[in-house]
């Protein structure tokens, strides 16, 4: 790996913050900036020591080397050029949810090779500096959009950053990657908080649900605990993908409702062996 970098970490939550955890544990930052509109956010940041200190947005630019952006995504296609309108030769890397909005927002823009565009696949229902995680991103896997877009010296560290905490790269279009997203993570918080609703309208005693809930319904409505303020823009940035993905799923669930309803017992265990299929892609 070069030498340590300044990094400058703008938004620095649950993924910003455990970020740099790893980036002080592998040695790869030489000094960490947090930038954080929330006076909280920025004093957990400097308790929990996730950051050196904490700077004004345009000081924490010219200072990084690197500066890694982690608000929500309905920041970053106004936030992306107005760094990018700043910085000299910095690297200058996201985290968002979708991709393609961002990518477009800089088409043409002369220095456009200094970003690179990433979205770590991990996350939890918590929010905020004190929620960050040690080791979180090891394991997991990363996706590279457009990277033949971004200068080969940005594109290498940022690869070589990943690998160092421990990620799996993966590459693809922006538009692909915003597709797979909203099928593969986006619908499965929207049925969470669908279904934790449901079972907040239909069932009145909360005792009840806290006493006989089961393991596999916990684990069904967790995602229901996240933050409005990160998914809210998610949905509405990706919503020609996932107003797809949700007809599709409105779809399965009326199969389900007619089978039930008509008491088929042949057409409703045919539709749970179709999906027992997906034991062969996840373990």
């Amino acid at each position: 790996m070069q030498n340590r970098k300044k990094i400058a970490i703008v938004g620095v939550g649950l993924i910003g913050g455990s970020l740099a955890l790893q980036l002080h544990e592998k040695k790869l930052s030489s000094k960490l900036i947090g930038v954080e509109v929330s006076a909280n956010n920025a004093r957990d940041a400097l308790d929990e020591e996730l950051v050196d200190e904490i700077k004004p947005f345009d000081d924490a630019i010219k200072e990084a080397e690197v500066i890694i952006l982690t608000t929500p995504v309905n920041t970053l296609s106004k936030l992306v050029p107005e760094v990018l309108d700043k910085i000299d030769n910095q690297i200058v890397i996201d985290l968002g949810s979708t991709k393609y909005d961002i990518i477009k927002s800089i088409n043409g823009h002369p220095k456009r090779g200094r970003y690179v565009a990433t979205h770590p696949m991990w996350g939890t229902e918590f929010s905020g500096p004190k929620a960050a995680v040690r080791g979180a991103f090891e394991g997991k896997a990363v996706i590279l959009c457009n990277k033949e877009e971004s200068d080969s010296d940005a594109l290498g560290w940022v690869e070589k950053m990943y690998n160092k905490i421990g990620m799996r790269i993966t590459y693809m279009d922006a538009k692909a990657h915003d597709l797979h997203v909203a099928y593969v993570s986006h619908i499965s918080h929207i049925t969470s908080f669908a279904l934790a609703n449901t079972v907040l309208e239909k069932e009145r005693v909360e005792s009840a649900i806290f006493e006989i809930a089961s393991a596999g319904f916990e684990s069904t409505v967790r995602l229901a605990k996240s933050n409005s303020s990160m998914w809210v823009p998610i949905f509405l940035q990706n919503k020609e993908n996932i107003l797809d993905v949700l007809k599709e799923h409105i779809a399965q669930l009326s199969k389900f409702k007619e089978c039930i309803e008509n008491e088929d017992a042949h057409h409703l265990k045919a539709l749970i062996i179709d999906a027992n299929k997906i034991k062969r892609i996840l373990k």
